[in-house]
This record gives structure tokens, sequence and C-alpha cells, in this order.
């Protein structure tokens, strides 16, 4: 447990993985248009931190101008079970409140 709860550490790394438990992979530029309000330090910091963990993969895209895809590991594929299971949590105990 302390090592989930180590890789899932920071303020934005759940937001930022929420979002491949929507797609398959995503581009830096695509994180940066679906999460606004992080700055880029922020981003790149939670990329950084969640490739280093191996829950993501970084693949540089040839061409210019540079991109890179982040894709999903196979040590990350089991967190969408997880990060599911909180998320259906979560909306229970909002529904609870209303």
């Amino acid at each position: 447990m302390d090592i989930t709860l180590a890789v899932l550490a920071g303020r934005w790394t759940p937001l930022v993985f929420r979002e491949f438990l929507r797609r398959d992979r995503a581009t830096y530029s695509e994180l940066s248009a679906a999460l606004p309000a992080l700055s880029d330090k922020v981003l790149s910091d939670r990329l950084a931190q969640l490739t280093g963990a191996d829950v993501l993969d970084r693949h540089r895209v040839p061409g210019w101008p540079p991109h890179v895809r982040y894709t999903l590991t196979e040590q990350g594929r089991p967190w969408n079970r997880c990060c599911t299971a909180w998320g259906e949590w979560g909306t229970a105990r909002w529904q609870e409140s209303r």
C-alpha cells in the first residue's frame, strides 16, 4: 500500500492518471488541454513521476515538431480497476450527500 500511495503522491497525480483511464495513450499537448489548471512544470513533473514508477511509457514520435506520446505500461494497466473503484466510491458518496 505504501508504494501505491507513493506513486500517487502529489496534488495533481491522480488527475493526470485519470486521463489514461479515458484513453489508451496521450500526447503532452492532449494532456495539457485536458488539464488546463496544471502548469507545464507540474504536468511534466507528474509525467516524469509516473514514468519513473513504471506506470507510463514515454515514446518519442518521429517528425517535426517533436511529439511525445505516453501510454500505460503493463504495470500501470491494473491501476484502471483501482481508480475506477475509487471513482465509483466517490460518486456514491457524492450522491448520498445530495
